[in-house]
């Protein structure tokens, strides 16, 4: 019973922090690929173009990666992708 209770209280734990908002100027690669709807060839292009300059807000986030567009961000934005702490609003 008592693992059972554990094992359940690790995956709330768990669920949780996998819905926080992840900043994309610090996020880790694991973080950004935990992001449902990133995957890794946007995590590389993001840390890519991090690595030249931090993203100052979402028009240049677009600007900069790949394959990033309105509808894509709102996207990410709803599933807790953040700019400076920033949601998308178009």
């Amino acid at each position: 019973m008592l693992k059972n209770i554990l094992a359940l209280a690790a995956l709330l734990c768990a669920t949780l922090a996998f819905a926080a908002d992840v900043d994309v100027n610090k996020a880790t690669e694991a973080q950004l690929d935990g992001v449902k709807g990133i995957g890794p060839p946007t995590t590389r292009a993001i840390l890519e173009e991090r690595s030249k300059a931090p993203f100052r807000d979402w028009a240049d986030l677009l600007a900069r990666v790949k394959g990033m567009g309105t509808s894509r961000a709102a996207r990410l934005s709803a599933e807790g992708l953040r700019v400076n702490g920033a949601a998308y609003t178009p």
